[in-house]
């Protein structure tokens, strides 16, 4: 008799487990969003690896792609809500359609995004021909002609174009081959094109391999490459307490990472490469990663999307982006004209996630 009962209870606990843990996964919003095999990517699978997404009230979906450009073509088939893409990619995107910036994923430091040749290159062999920009490698006569493989209308193309107008050249002097980025590095690898123009974590893979030299980067072109959070605008506006709750699981990240020494997250950021981007990433390349991407916090984005006393930094980024973009040819100056103000940049939704910390 007692067996019997201790057998009916534990099966109504389970009937009841079942049905609570029903209810509470019905309760949660499901969001798909999209990222890139980079740094950014970490902050939020790590937040899903601590069911952050799920205290939040979300349940975060994350889908891989090869670039920005892949992840904009998604958006029709309504394959996510939220992505993190670069500057330019997030230009292109509120151009097409009609996406917005809702905050900072993070930014770069020197070398994460570069243009690099291999060390016997005749572009190698001269520095400073800018005197403005004495780190840069290269001269209008080495360069002129040769073959570099990027990313087009990614942030490694935007770091090639800038280069190449720190020589005084477009992108029409030169032959521009566009692959996925892991298809760059191993194309480069077997001696075809003069160049590359890659992005973190491909830039420390080909370094540490060595036999290379780093022509310029972004920051050394004095430029800058935040990584940006877009929204598919008519879901975020139709759905404000969802987006502020997914920046809510990402700022809770931020603030994790800021406050810890990068080595603590070592291990998991391997194990992130491994499951989530499906390859190996060693000890020395995962710390160099995460010690070359500040990040900000909730106030600290704020002030980069105040427009309260005009353009924001945000904003102006994004207006640079659009008049150098329209500048060597690759927006008209229609298209560039209608993304010039850089308005897409909001903060909304970072101050609805500011009210709701209150």
């Amino acid at each position: 008799m007692w067996k019997r009962f201790l057998g009916i209870m534990a099966a109504a606990l389970c009937v009841l487990n079942l049905t609570v843990g029903s209810a509470f996964s019905a309760d949660l919003v499901k969001v798909p969003t999209a990222w890139l095999d980079e740094h950014e990517t970490f902050l939020m699978w790590y937040a899903k690896e601590k069911g952050w997404d799920k205290e939040a009230g979300l349940d975060i979906e994350m889908k891989l792609f090869n670039s920005g450009p892949d992840i904009l073509n998604a958006l029709p088939a309504g394959e996510w809500r939220f992505a993190a893409v670069g500057a330019l990619p997030a230009m292109l995107g509120n151009l097409r359609y009609g996406t917005s910036i809702i905050a900072q994923a993070n930014n770069e430091a020197a070398l994460c995004t570069s243009v690099v040749v291999r060390a016997d290159s005749p572009i190698a062999k001269v520095k400073g021909w800018n005197k403005d920009y004495p780190e840069v490698y290269g001269s209008p006569e080495t360069v002129r002609g040769k073959t570099f493989l990027a990313t087009t209308l990614t942030s490694s193309h935007y770091a090639l174009s800038t280069w190449l107008n720190v020589l005084g050249l477009k992108d029409s002097d030169v032959v521009i081959k566009n692959m996925d980025q892991s298809q760059v590095v191993g194309a480069f690898e077997n001696n075809i094109g003069d160049g590359i123009a890659i992005w973190a974590p491909h830039t420390f893979i080909v370094q540490e391999k060595g036999g290379v030299v780093f022509a310029g980067d972004i920051v050394h072109c004095k430029k800058s490459n935040p990584i940006v959070l877009i929204a598919d605008t008519k879901y975020a506006e139709a759905h404000p307490d969802v987006a502020a709750k997914f920046l809510s699981v990402y700022m809770r990240a931020v603030d994790l990472m800021k406050n810890t020494p990068p080595k603590q997250f070592v291990e998991e950021y391997q194990k992130f490469y491994l499951e989530f981007v499906g390859k190996e990433y060693n000890y020395n390349q995962a710390l160099l990663d995460l010690e070359t991407h500040p990040l900000s916090n909730i106030d600290e984005q704020l002030a980069i999307f105040d427009d309260s006393k005009g353009p924001s930094q945000a904003q102006l980024h994004q207006s640079d982006i659009a008049a150098f973009f329209s500048g060597v040819g690759r927006i008209t100056a229609d298209e560039a004209a209608k993304v010039a103000d850089g308005k897409y940049a909001t903060d909304k939704y970072l101050k609805l996630l500011k009210e709701q910390q209150k």
